[in-house]
């Protein structure tokens, strides 16, 4: 029986893996996407103190330290985890495993508009993720929903491939970190739409022609002409997959103690997945080094 299953690649994942292989206790982690999570989809990570750069490089740099203390890694999407007295069982399609501790880090993931022609659109012109399909729509002009963080940086990673960015806010103010603001402002190919809000992808010939907007004061609709539509307006944590173990609180996050540990006993969580006040790379390595340690220390 393993020690230690770690559900989710992502920061919080790798260093929980990190630290409990590091101290001796045998870790599996398990992920259907590719190890690192959303730093995949970051551009420039310019946060995470001491260090500047690139999401992948960062995602690559963790993943190839945690295994370098012992930790395995196998390919797969958990379905269920179920709790037993002494142990836990690890469903992935009809394959199972066992772990005395399992430790979830499965993040979030975005949260969609929910406008007419968005599901049929995706992957067709609507997109969810700036640097996997920016290049696509080069010299082209795009829409992007949101004014929050996120938002703001993909407007601005996108304002260096495409020909213009139009920028949609619901409210009639950036949510947005003044030092993004700042460099958003340097942009000459990006304009701000305040109290606009997504009404419809507009489709013509199967292709993304526009995004309709409503007017926040008025209900006035308008079509601003785009070939790609990039909605950044939240994200949802991923946790249908546990919600029978009554960890998940009214909001749909998992709720932890000062160790990470749920209020069932052996299985612990962290990161974006977690009840927390900022989702941020550091602070998934923080909730991963306190549950990696705190788990090695229960096998001493």
């Amino acid at each position: 029986m393993t020690d230690l299953i770690v559900v989710g690649a992502g920061p919080a994942g790798l260093t929980a893996a990190l630290y409990a292989s590091r101290a001796g206790a045998s870790v599996l982690v398990l992920d259907g996407g590719a190890p690192g999570g959303k730093m995949n989809l970051t551009a420039e990570i310019e946060n995470y103190p001491g260090l500047i750069t690139k999401g992948p490089e960062l995602a690559y740099a963790m993943y190839e330290q945690c295994l370098s203390f012992g930790a395995q890694y196998e390919y797969g999407e958990v379905t269920r985890i179920e709790h037993h007295e002494d142990h836990q069982v690890v469903y992935v399609g009809d394959k199972t495993y066992e772990a005395r501790y399992v430790f979830i880090a499965t993040g979030t993931k975005e949260r969609h508009m929910g406008i007419p022609h968005e599901e049929e659109m995706s992957g067709r012109g609507v997109s969810y993720c700036a640097v996997c399909d920016g290049p696509f729509f080069k010299n082209k002009d795009v829409c992007v929903v949101g004014g929050g963080n996120s938002a703001i940086e993909e407007a601005i990673y996108l304002s260096d491939i495409v020909n213009h960015v139009h920028i949609i806010v619901r409210r009639d103010v950036l949510r947005a970190d003044q030092y993004l603001v700042n460099k958003l402002q340097e942009k000459d190919n990006i304009e701000i739409h305040y109290l606009k809000k997504p009404h419809e992808v507009k489709v013509e010939d199967q292709k993304v022609v526009g995004l309709i907007v409503e007017d926040s004061q008025t209900g006035e609709l308008s079509t601003i002409e785009a070939q790609g539509i990039f909605p950044f307006i939240g994200l949802d944590p991923i946790t249908e997959f546990v919600k029978d173990l009554g960890i998940v609180n009214e909001k749909g996050y998992i709720e932890v103690d000062m160790n990470q540990e749920t209020k069932v006993a052996g299985i612990f969580a962290g990161g974006d997945v977690t009840d927390k006040q900022l989702r941020q790379v550091v602070t998934a390595a923080n909730d991963g080094a306190i549950a990696g340690q705190y788990i090695a220390s229960l096998f001493k």
